[in-house]
């Protein structure tokens, strides 16, 4: 399997799922929410998740960061004072969307033992391959943020659950195996 045909349609149906969560979500207040005092609200979770496929489609291309992935990263940081509304999380989540859908098929697809100097806004740098890459890092970190959201969402009441979580999956269900029907 390539960079491109894992990370995308991972990027593309987690992010479908995010935003419908965000649908069930009653009320702005909610993007305020967070899990601990010292983690990021569901604001910045939504963004940094984001941040995370656009991170990996422009690393994995050889591209420079665009100024908006460092206005998408600000928007997240800042994410507790600024939260936004839902319509903006969700807008955020359609723009991430349709790049992945602009992407070639064989767009991410770099040789695995490419370098890539993986560095953090705190002045941190990791020297891995592509492979690396994309293994311990953009999967990894691109599903922390989700999972963040997704605990965020379901702590404040939110009526989530696993088919909320893996509706992708159901086109796959064996007819008649569905648990009460």
């Amino acid at each position: 399997m390539t960079p491109t045909e894992l990370l995308v349609p991972t990027f593309r149906q987690m992010l479908g799922a995010l935003a419908d969560w965000l649908e069930k979500a009653d009320g702005e207040a909610i993007l305020s929410a967070r899990l601990a005092p010292d983690m990021f609200p569901l604001a910045t979770q939504i963004r940094f998740a984001c941040v995370q496929a656009w991170e990996a489609a422009h690393r994995l291309r050889g591209l420079a960061f665009p100024p908006s992935i460092a206005a998408l990263r600000d928007e997240g940081v800042h994410g507790g004072d600024r939260p936004g509304a839902l319509a903006d999380a969700r807008a955020r989540i359609d723009e991430t969307r349709a790049m992945l859908d602009a992407l070639a098929p064989d767009a991410l697809d770099m040789a695995e033992d490419a370098p890539i100097a993986h560095d953090l806004p705190m002045g941190m740098i990791f020297d891995v391959t592509a492979a690396g890459y994309v293994r311990d890092w953009a999967l990894p970190q691109f599903y922390f943020h989700l999972m963040i959201a997704y605990a965020i969402l379901r702590a404040e009441g939110v009526p989530l659950g696993k088919v909320d979580y893996v509706p992708y999956m159901f086109p796959y269900l064996r007819p008649g195996t569905m648990p009460g029907a």
